[in-house]
């Protein structure tokens, strides 16, 4: 199952090595499909905007512990090509036991204030009540997300991406299927599809440890392991941290995109819930890949392997804009359609705007597949502070250009959608423009 990133030819290791993240992530898209698509069935347009509202926060708060281990597992991977196998059980070991407790303490902390954040997010009266029941319920299993991701991450950085996807694949089937069995059979409403969530992450999570642990020897960093060299706590720190701030700025910005969605009504909430579901997963293939070409260029810069290094990078941007532009193509085309999928013909309104979302987004995928290659590429190459900033440009853009138009009368919502390709577009010039200034 494990593949020598160092070794073979460059497009065929790259995309065999990517295949599986990219098959998984599109899979742990359907945990959240399952519920929008059930709930905005069977339940309405106000659970459904229930639940897309939660999915944006959700996904800030589970970003910043998936930032955490992506961080932990590019400085894995590099330890990996290295050969130093001692400071890598020792990274690992400091990572986990900082990662799991934070975890715990989001957790708690989120329930704590659930109210405060469900109030600054303005969410409307009509749905504050289900969607504060579906995030407490979701905010139970984040331990779960932490335990799947820390050690999907720490397979994938020693080439096995295969063993994740077995994982996800069983338990997205699991998923839906308890989606279908809590709230159409047994009626228990919002609180059955989280449940039903919960329910999935905690298999995948528990499994995956399991199996690392029994199967992986290599990868058990607890008993007999030194403390690795000085300074392995602040080059974890530094990697994971990085990349954590990089998800959860990325993600924030998201969220106060959400707030400000929010402002416009359920109509306009539910058209941007489920049109956001369709945008993810449009591009996540893109996405994974960029994450998979990460871990690539860090086994090579870690092996010393500068010319593969180069190929990596030519091949990865040729196979990322091909797919980008065809992705952009079918979205731009078929908005309507995709939307139709989760919500009823009649509800025309929200059709309506949640098309004229995807294909302002849809026309710019290009945009956001280069993004991701080079938050990869700095990532990968020890530089993870120049992906952050990347980030910081392209949220940075994109808030403050949503909230500058959105009030404006002749553009009102438009000005959100229109503000995310723009700041896609601003962070790949500064990305490239950096990239050829340092080679």
């Amino acid at each position: 199952m494990k593949k020598d990133l160092t070794q073979g030819n460059v497009t065929r290791t790259m995309l065999l090595f990517a295949g599986p993240m990219i098959l998984g992530n599109l899979l742990q898209q359907f945990y959240n499909i399952a519920d929008t698509l059930i709930v905005g069935r069977f339940l309405g347009p106000d659970a459904l905007a229930a639940v897309g509202s939660a999915y944006t926060l959700m996904t800030f708060l589970n970003s910043i512990l998936i930032g955490l281990c992506m961080g932990s597992g590019a400085l894995f991977s590099y330890y990996f090509g290295r050969g130093d196998r001692e400071s890598m059980k020792s990274g690992m070991r400091i990572s986990f036991l900082f990662i799991g407790g934070l975890s715990v303490l989001i957790s708690v902390a989120a329930i704590i204030f659930l109210r405060q954040i469900l109030e600054l997010l303005q969410v409307p009266d009509k749905v504050f009540e289900p969607m504060g029941e579906y995030v407490l319920i979701i905010l139970l299993g984040i331990f779960f997300v932490f335990l799947y991701n820390y050690f999907a991450f720490a397979l994938r950085a020693v080439g096995n991406s295969v063993t994740p996807l077995y994982f996800l694949g069983g338990t997205a089937i699991l998923n839906i299927a308890l989606d279908l069995l809590f709230v159409p059979v047994l009626g228990w409403g919002i609180g059955g599809a989280a449940t039903a969530t919960v329910a999935a992450q905690a298999v995948s999570g528990v499994g995956i440890a399991v199996y690392t642990w029994i199967r992986e020897p290599e990868l058990r960093f607890f008993g007999g392991v030194s403390t690795g060299k000085r300074g392995a706590v602040a080059e974890v720190l530094r990697f994971s941290f990085a990349a954590s701030i990089q998800q959860s700025v990325m993600n924030f910005g998201i969220l106060m995109i959400q707030g400000l969605v929010n402002s416009f009504g359920e109509g306009v909430m539910a058209a941007f819930a489920a049109a956001v579901k369709i945008d993810s997963f449009a591009y996540m293939p893109a996405q994974e890949f960029g994450n998979a070409f990460s871990l690539f260029i860090s086994q090579n810069f870690g092996a010393e392997k500068k010319d593969r290094v180069h190929k990596g990078i030519r091949s990865a941007v040729k196979v990322s804009m091909i797919f980008c532009i065809l992705v952009s193509a079918l979205v731009f085309v078929f908005a309507r359609y995709f939307m139709m999928i989760f919500v009823k013909p009649k509800e025309t309104e929200i059709i309506r705007i949640g098309a004229e979302y995807l294909r302002v987004e849809g026309a710019f995928y290009c945009g956001i597949g280069l993004l991701f290659l080079l938050y990869g590429y700095y990532r990968g190459i020890n530089r993870p502070e120049m992906s952050l900033a990347l980030t910081v440009i392209s949220l940075g853009t994109r808030v403050l250009l949503a909230y500058l138009l959105a009030p404006v009368p002749a553009v009102g919502v438009r000005g959100v959608w229109w503000a995310i390709p723009i700041g896609w577009l601003l962070a790949d010039v500064t990305g490239v423009l950096y990239w050829k200034k340092k080679t």
